[in-house]
């Protein structure tokens, strides 16, 4: 802990010494000699006068010692195939993707928006955006029609690329329908639309509009598209914040700071080393994909795994086998990931040769104890916790395995990385708390680090008021969850500040009771939401996923699992805490990155419209909700 006290505080106390050494992980144009002009707050521009380009350091600069190496490994359960791409080819179809988009006219700073499945295709085509200085808005894909026309008329994107379908499942989700869709609703479609056809779906192209990719690539087999130095605070993507009504909030990401922070990332807190295999089980419509799918694996030297696919299709050892085969060293992944296996056979686990693997990351939500437990045990390898948000693009709390590997605590996602000055602030008065144990909402003094959002596509005063305005009195960004801190400066999520019950004037975070009804041992997953209540403002409400394959079916056994959960929260967090109803549902509503839909929860307990479920990962959930 030593050790990683004095880096932090290094990286805090000198700052401008520290992302100088940092910057150095990746190759520049011209190198800084700002390195981070803090003139107009709480904007921050890092590496200013600097030129480098993304493309370059994930690929170009790796073809002289790696050219054979892997770069790409795509796999796909759902049509069992698999591709693996050299570095040298990934240039090589990178080059004929950017010819393809510059004779469409796109140039720097024009936005092209990804609508595309897990395939390699969707790693070119933002590969040669960032070559090209073009700026890539990547949207999940299968995003409902409506929410993608607002993406496109916020975007106003030169290009789209999208293709004939995805598979989810076993099940083709055609995605043309959907694009076509979007495209009539939105009031600025683009003039060109690139397809990649995997013959999933038929689809119409329409005349003039729509272009087919492999014949515009075997046009362009041998293109030569050199790189294009950009500032290093010229705009690489946009990316769209999961969930969100109305106007959609496009965080706006730099290509300097993004390249060194992720850089950094891997050496200090991955602990990767060029050559290893690199597994990354998201989807690269999310940060998470964007980060550690595509860019910092490549920044690294390493070669990425890109899944399509389930993690139990065909069955529960699909995952284990792909780390067998590929002899991966490092696994990222969510914990509804790994609590979704847990439910399985561990034969599927131990069928498998793991000696590969050093570590596995998970993200995206709380990771409770008992599945900690249950997967480090399994693996027999250290399992890191890691805190962060689309807007950071980078952890902000977790181990920093490769500088000091202290040990982790159960429930919590670590302690600040370097470069973040974190903090727990009161929500009412904005003053900070020193205090061990109290809560607070989390927040960062500026300037944000490397890598972290620049502003608001296209809006700085939303930057502003959303981010920096919130904790009252304070020019402090906040994260919008809130936090305690143990005595040695661990940290703990508690849940979203708009996930707070107010019982009888009470005030208490869904996740502080979530993470009891879980420890239960006939509990696999539980949501808890705050209902109004005309006595008491609003009560508890929790709906719990049994272990095993469904509802529990028989009512005796339901009421006096019900009941014995009532007293574990009222044993441990009091009587006050106590859902008023605990309610049996087969699955959660939650969005396709693994965070739990409460509002829309709420929303349908109190007979009000949920909102955008565009992102929602199983439109049956929310009807399982209904029926409780």
């Amino acid at each position: 802990m030593a050790d990683y006290a004095a880096f932090y505080q290094r990286s805090l106390q000198e700052p401008d010494a520290f992302w100088r050494e940092q910057a150095e992980r990746i190759e520049w144009a011209a190198p800084p000699t700002q390195i981070c002009d803090t003139s107009r707050p709480p904007f921050a521009s890092w590496f200013a006068d600097g030129s480098t380009n993304l493309c370059h350091n994930a690929v170009d600069r790796h073809l002289a010692e790696r050219a054979e190496q892997p770069a790409l490994i795509w796999v796909s359960s759902e049509t069992d195939q698999e591709r693996i791409v050299s570095y040298a080819e990934l240039d090589r179809e990178v080059q004929r993707m950017a010819a393809i988009f510059r004779q469409f006219g796109v140039g720097q700073g024009d936005r092209v928006l990804i609508y595309l499945p897990m395939i390699p295709e969707a790693a070119f085509a933002m590969l040669a955006c960032a070559r090209i200085g073009a700026i890539h808005c990547v949207v999940f894909g299968g995003f409902a029609s409506g929410s993608l026309a607002t993406r496109i008329d916020d975007a106003q994107p030169k290009l789209i690329v999208s293709a004939d379908a995805g598979s989810r499942g076993g099940k083709v989700i055609p995605y043309k329908p959907l694009l076509d869709g979007a495209l009539a609703q939105a009031q600025h479609p683009p003039a060109h639309v690139l397809l990649v056809d995997r013959g999933l779906a038929p689809m119409e192209k329409a005349q003039g509009r729509d272009h087919d990719y492999t014949d515009l690539r075997g046009q362009h087999i041998d293109a030569d598209v050199p790189c294009t130095w950009l500032p290093a605070t010229h705009p690489s993507y946009v990316l769209y914040t999961s969930g969100t009504t109305g106007k959609p909030k496009g965080v706006q990401r730099d290509t300097g700071g993004y390249a060194v922070a992720l850089a950094a990332s891997m050496r200090h807190i991955f602990d990767a080393q060029p050559g290893d295999t690199f597994f990354c089980a998201s989807d690269i419509g999310w940060v998470v994909g964007h980060s550690y799918i595509l860019y910092a694996p490549l920044l690294a030297g390493l070669s990425t795994v890109i899944y399509e696919g389930l993690p139990i299709q065909p069955d529960a050892g699909v995952w284990w086998r792909l780390v067998e085969r590929h002899r991966v060293n490092i696994m990222f992944t969510s914990p509804t990931a790994i609590r979704i296996l847990k439910k399985h056979d561990p034969a599927h686990l131990k069928a498998s040769d793991l000696s590969s693997l050093r570590t596995l990351f998970l993200a995206g939500e709380p990771l409770d104890e008992p599945t900690s437990t249950w997967v480090a045990d399994s693996l027999g390898v250290p399992v890191t916790d890691n805190y962060w948000q689309t807007e950071t693009g980078w952890p902000i709390l977790t181990i920093a395995r490769g500088v000091a590997p202290q040990p982790g605590k159960p429930g919590s996602p670590g302690v600040p990385m370097y470069g973040y000055r974190v903090g727990l602030y009161d929500d009412a008065s904005g003053e900070p708390i020193q205090e061990p144990g109290r809560k607070g909402v989390l927040g960062i003094e500026g300037p944000l680090p490397p890598g972290c959002l620049q502003t608001v596509w296209g809006d700085d005063e939303r930057f502003v008021s959303t981010y920096w305005k919130s904790i009252p009195g304070r020019m402090v960004y906040s994260t919008f969850d809130w936090g305690v801190r143990d005595v040695d400066g661990y940290y703990f999520i508690l849940g979203r500040t708009d996930d707070v019950l107010n019982v009888a004037g009470h005030r208490l975070g869904s996740r502080e009771i979530e993470e009891v009804i879980t420890g239960h041992p006939a509990v696999a997953e539980a949501a808890v939401v705050g209902v109004a209540d005309a006595e008491k403002g609003q009560v508890a409400v929790a709906f719990v996923v049994p272990r095993g394959a469904g509802p529990l079916e028989d009512e005796a056994e339901k009421a006096a699992v019900g009941q014995a959960i009532l007293a574990r929260v009222a044993g441990e967090l009091g009587a006050v805490a106590k859902p008023a109803r605990v309610v049996f549902v087969p699955v959660l509503p939650k969005t396709r990155s693994g965070k739990l839909l409460r509002r829309a929860i709420q929303a349908v307990c109190e007979g009000r419209d949920p909102g955008d479920l565009s992102t929602m990962e199983d439109a049956g959930a929310l009807e399982w909700v209904r029926r409780g």
